[in-house]
Order: C-alpha cells, then structure tokens, then sequence
C-alpha cells in the first residue's frame, strides 16, 4: 500500500508555474495547501464602524470559510461551527439570531428527503451589501492617506531642496555676472 504523502510534500511535489502569492511566501506551501478564506478587509477594519463584536466577527469568518460558490451559499452545521468555535451552543445561537436581527444574514431551514431538520442556510447577502455600503468611506480614507503620504517628506526631501536652492542661486549669480 502506498504511503500517503504529506501535505509539506504535496506542495513540494507541484511545479513552480507562477510565482508565489505574498500569503504563499508568508505562511508557506504546507499551510497554503489547506486553503484559505477570504476576507474584505472592509469587514477586518470595519468591524467596530459595523457594531460586530468578537464572537459576531468570527462566526460571520467561519461562514465565510464555507462559501466556496457565489451562487450557493453556505450550510454548516451548528456542530461544525461549535467544534470551531469557543462557545456554548446556546451562544452561537444567540448571536447568530443577532447577527440576523442586524441583517448580516439571513438563515433558510434545511429538511432532509424525511422531513427531519437539517443544517440551516446562511445568506450572507445582507453583509455583502453592508460591506459595499462602507465602500465609498474606505475609499474617502484611502485618498486621504494618499494625501497626507504625498504632504509628508521624503527621505532627504530637505537636503535636496537646500541643494536645488543652492544650484539655483549659482546659477542666478553667474548669469547676473
């Protein structure tokens, strides 16, 4: 029987097409391999601005890590969750009523082919259109860094300037000559 290879070997094993991303360099091939979930930094910086506190953000994170496909969104079970999660379950449930309450999500009951209860749905569209809300202020902000960044010296700005100030008065002098 075959030994199974690692995932440090998997990564090894696959020829370099392309070059590595900065999250590939940083956290390297064996952890890449399990995958990776996307995050909007809009949802990582706006969290207080969105009225999110710990356990909110990081249940919205774990559902996150479960949509794989725009057009299905995701289903974990609370026992998925509660094994990723710190809590109890009558605290995800808690705050996953709030987080609906607040619009970041929508859930749909599952049934299964017996009528039995099955995971829920998560529609995360209420906080995709929150998120798009705060947009235009990340931009604003943005623009505003790129502002202040352009107002601020640059190494030896003051050096070069008393020199360009320099040259231009050796100039100015020779020609009054």
């Amino acid at each position: 029987m075959p030994q199974k290879k690692t995932s440090q070997q998997k990564a090894e094993a696959t020829p370099a097409k392309r070059q590595k991303s900065s999250t590939e360099r940083i956290f390297g091939p064996a952890v890449m391999s399990h995958g990776f979930t996307g995050v909007p930094n809009i949802l990582v910086r706006g969290q207080k601005r969105l009225g999110l506190n710990t356990a909110q953000f990081n249940i919205l994170v774990q559902l996150l890590s479960y949509w794989m496909d725009p057009a299905k969104p995701p289903f974990p079970s609370k026992r998925n969750l509660l094994e990723r999660l710190d809590m109890s379950e009558t605290t995800l449930q808690k705050h996953i009523r709030d987080l609906e309450a607040q619009g970041f999500l929508r859930r749909e009951q599952q049934t299964t082919a017996a009528g039995d209860f099955g995971s829920n749905i998560y529609h995360l569209d209420g906080l995709v259109r929150k998120l798009k809300k705060l947009a235009p202020d990340f931009d604003d902000e943005r623009a505003e860094r790129e502002a202040a960044r352009q107002k601020t010296e640059r190494p030896n700005a003051r050096a070069n300037a008393r020199a360009a100030a320099a040259k231009q008065r050796a100039t100015t002098a020779k020609t009054e000559d």
